[in-house]
């Protein structure tokens, strides 16, 4: 598996999870406890999110990991 692509899927699913939830970025990031920059460079795939990023942004989108996961 390319990591790259994965990683970028990831990022448009949260992007798609946080505009469905009618969030911004800056809300999401102050509701996950990270940084704007940083959840910008997650959405487009150039910074790969942790295990505790991806937690954390779960819980700030109120899903499961398993829906930040799903379709990916």
């Amino acid at each position: 598996m390319d990591f790259s692509i994965f990683y970028k899927k990831l990022g448009k699913r949260i992007k798609f999870l946080r505009i469905q939830k009618k969030l911004t970025q800056e809300k999401l990031a102050e509701r996950a406890g990270i940084s704007l920059d940083y959840l910008g460079k997650i959405e487009v795939g150039i910074n790969r999110a942790g295990l505790v990023a991806l937690l954390k942004l779960a819980q700030g989108l109120e899903v499961s990991m398993e829906e930040l996961f799903k379709t990916l």
